[in-house]
């Protein structure tokens, strides 16, 4: 049967976070079957803990926050893809700060850390969860809508007037049957203005923000003397985010995600529209990694290369 996995062992990593800018040190943590993905506050008088799941995000500015009372863990989105994306089911993440680091602002160092520690597969049947109608969330031209379909696929588009980004590709479909997250997923960055960052600091977001940890733009060309990773960096990160904000669902998805212009408050909405709707998801296993479908036996097969 295709199982639930966790880490063979504990890996650690330090970093600032991008929105408060305060150094954070991060542990990964195996976990127990059924667990699911667990954020902790270590850093509190009493420890708190806030399970990664859809119906706990209390701030989508900019990113997914996780929030339980008076305790927030920022900037989820990028660790939960690379989690999502190498088929992890069961981890603790330990913090001693209110924000996950930003590391290079992708994925792709959460995946090495994850395949540093190496995964391990556990005696309990992995649960996806299969969508079985069409669910949608708008907001005025903005939408994001997921349907039925055999597999794992994201199509999204984008409109900026950027330059740069108007000369790179506005839509992209990623069907997993097909495509390594590792190669063409993980490594895009998280990007932003520099005309929008006195504001966003005004505003206590993008402290801990520059050229290390984004693409950053001004308002004809990418400041980073490395330039992009990919031609269309700026979408392939939309799709990064969004494989983070649906694994919050707790259970890798079988179906279609497609948005256009969609961001972390969007995807939210879809998300709790989703688990609103009785007859809009069904929980399933598969006994033989055979019957599973091909882009979900794909990305299993993936994740232990």
């Amino acid at each position: 049967m295709l199982k639930q996995r966790t880490l063979k062992s504990l890996v650690r990593a330090t970093g600032v976070g991008l929105h408060t800018g305060q150094k954070v040190a991060m542990t990964l943590r195996p976990a127990q079957p059924g667990t699911g993905i667990v954020f902790r506050r270590l850093d509190l008088p009493s420890p708190v803990a806030i399970p990664a799941r859809a119906d706990a995000v209390g701030e989508t500015r900019l990113c997914s926050c996780l929030v339980s009372g008076d305790t927030k863990v920022y900037t989820v989105e990028h660790l939960m893809s690379a989690l999502a994306g190498l088929g992890v089911d069961n981890l603790y993440v330990d913090l001693d700060g209110p924000e996950v680091p930003i590391m290079d602002g992708s994925a792709a160092p959460f995946a090495l850390l994850i395949k540093q520690a190496g995964l391990e597969e556990q005696n309990a049947p992995k649960r996806f969860l299969r969508v079985r109608k069409r669910i949608e969330a708008r907001d005025g031209d903005k939408w994001a809508a997921l349907e039925p379909f055999e597999g794992f696929r994201l199509s999204f588009s984008i409109v900026y007037s950027h330059p740069v980004i108007a000369r790179s590709n506005s839509g992209l479909t990623v069907d997993f049957a097909q495509t390594s997250y590792m190669s063409e997923v993980a490594r895009a960055r998280t990007y932003g203005f520099m005309q929008e960052v006195e504001d966003l600091r005004d505003s206590g977001l993008a402290l801990g923000g520059g050229l290390d940890n984004a693409v950053v733009l001004d308002e004809f060309r990418v400041l980073n003397a490395e330039g992009l990773r990919f031609a269309d960096e700026f979408i392939r990160h939309k799709v990064l985010d969004a494989i983070g904000d649906l694994y919050l669902l707790g259970s890798p998805l079988l179906g279609a995600f497609s948005a256009h212009k969609s961001g972390h408050a969007l995807n939210n909405r879809l998300l709790l529209a989703l688990l609103a709707d009785p007859a809009a998801l069904e929980p399933v296993s598969f006994d033989r990694a055979e019957e599973a479908p091909a882009g979900v036996a794909g990305l299993m097969r993936q994740a232990l290369v």
